[in-house]
């Protein structure tokens, strides 16, 4: 998720646009046809963020349509869902925050629709039956709005300096586009955007057309073709220098940096194909078909994001962050958290790669790392009891509530509970294929904590992983044992 420098743990409680809001209003069970027909639920149920998603349906394809205009921060859109019913449907719900819908249609027909907070209901003129796979647009425009998480940070569109930036995790992609906006329903992606002639417009996937200039207008074309979760769906606008290389295996690489980053980036950027191949070694194939990086002014985002294919950094990255970001394109992009109380799964693992990195390159190594973060706080380390509060306030499979799903324990707690497998599995090779067949096992897909220690405990039935169930997932306090 969100990876500052360092890392403190949130301390603002306030519940985001997500939270809170009103439900949409229900409209009636019967459509035209009079197919019995229910609404879809408007929202998911996610632990933190219940309204986040919506039911009834499962979008395969975004077609994204795009222009902005910095000068006076106007957005106008059209988003096209290619999506599956899963039940029969009268109605269905989106996610919109902010922006005014000029109009809807289901199939091409106009429908009927209603809004209530960020929610969008559609009510299609014949309902749908489940399996029937169907196409809804919206057509929308005005200012976006920019949220603020209950961790205190900014998501959503962000203005910058010559442009603007779109992160949405977790629920901040709903400023810029209608969809299913939790992290368990994932599609493929086509982002076009038209931007004023002199900048450029940098997504997810690969640049499929563009640029092209008609006037003082210019359009950028890009597809993502592997599943992605909205939330790592990106839009970075402005000026940019342009790096393109080649990773191993012909993989393209292309990087997007803010003239004023460009000097303090270029090496540590240079070093994207190393990172890669390493990270094929011990995570398995990279699963998509780019990679690269997109590096803003340090004001224009106060934190870095795994973003799919190339992740956004607030300014030139360092080396162990570049490795976090990029380990996230299997961890967190690929193998998908279900819920966002999962985020360990992802943050966990991202921030292991970064000390398996530095045990390949001559530095520390990861039971170095461990030992280190264990002892801190204790009465035998010398240090203060501020760092060990933060690192041992929750177990990292269980936050308690929305404002702490990025804290320390979901990255250096839940990393030292995969220090504590390798431990128990006593045996390097095998640790590093779990890490690899983990990949493998759920590449493209999702999972939650529940998935995770029942593979494990399959795929190593001779040992005994749950005391680190119990103590390092989702024990409270700091665990005795090491």
């Amino acid at each position: 998720m969100r990876t500052l420098r360092p890392r403190p743990l949130p301390g603002n409680p306030g519940a985001g646009v997500a939270v809170g809001v009103a439900a949409a209003l229900v409209l009636g069970a019967c459509g035209v046809g009079g197919v019995s027909g229910t609404p879809g639920d408007d929202g998911l149920g996610d632990p933190y963020f219940p309204r986040a998603g919506n039911g009834g349906y499962d979008v395969t394809h975004y077609a994204l349509t795009l222009a902005y205009t910095p000068a006076d921060r106007h957005l106008t859109g059209s988003a096209t869902l290619t999506a599956r019913a899963t039940q029969d449907l009268s109605a269905l719900n989106l996610d919109l925050a902010g922006l005014d819908v000029e109009s809807v249609t289901v199939d091409r027909r106009a429908a009927r629709w209603n809004r209530a907070g960020h929610e969008l209901t559609v009510r299609p003129r014949d309902d749908l039956d489940e399996g029937t796979v169907f196409r809804l647009t919206v057509r929308y425009q005005g200012t976006p709005v920019t949220l603020t998480d209950p961790d205190g940070s900014e998501e959503g569109w962000l203005p910058t300096e010559d442009g603007a930036l779109a992160l949405g995790q977790p629920t901040g992609s709903m400023t810029w586009f209608p969809g299913n906006h939790h992290p368990a329903d994932k599609a493929s992606y086509d982002i076009t955007v038209t931007v004023p002639r002199g900048l450029t417009a940098v997504s997810n996937g690969e640049l499929t057309r563009g640029p092209t200039t008609r006037g003082d207008r210019t359009t950028y074309a890009w597809r993502a073709t592997e599943p992605m979760s909205s939330h790592a769906a990106t839009v970075a606008i402005g000026r940019y220098d342009i790096g393109r290389a080649v990773a191993g295996g012909g993989l393209p690489v292309y990087t997007a940096v803010d003239p004023d980053q460009a000097d303090a980036g270029r090496d540590v950027l240079s070093r994207i194909p190393d990172v890669l191949a390493w990270a094929e070694r011990n995570f398995g194939p990279y699963p998509f078909s780019s990679a690269g990086a997109i590096v803003e002014r340090p004001d224009d985002a106060g934190y870095a994001l795994e973003t799919q294919n190339r992740p956004v950094f607030p300014g030139a990255p360092d080396t162990a962050l570049l490795v976090h970001e990029l380990a996230h394109q299997w961890y967190g992009n690929s193998v998908t958290p279900r819920t966002w109380r999962d985020m360990w799964l992802s943050e966990g693992f991202a921030t292991y790669a970064e000390w398996l990195w530095r045990e390949d390159h001559g530095g520390e190594t990861a039971q170095q790392t461990f030992d280190a973060l264990h002892t801190a706080g204790s009465a035998s380390s010398g240090t203060g009891t501020d760092d060990a509060e933060d690192l041992w306030s929750f177990p990292p499979a269980d936050p308690p509530d929305a404002a702490h799903i990025s804290g320390r324990p979901v990255y250096d707690r839940a990393a030292m509970t995969l220090h504590r497998i390798r431990q128990a599995l006593g045996d390097d090779t095998a640790f590093r294929a779990l890490l690899r067949d983990w990949a493998a096992a759920r590449r493209y897909g999702n999972a939650d904590t529940q998935d995770f220690t029942t593979w494990v405990e399959r795929r190593y039935p001779a040992t005994d992983f749950a005391p680190i169930w119990r103590d390092w997932l989702y024990g409270d306090g700091r665990p005795d044992d090491q």
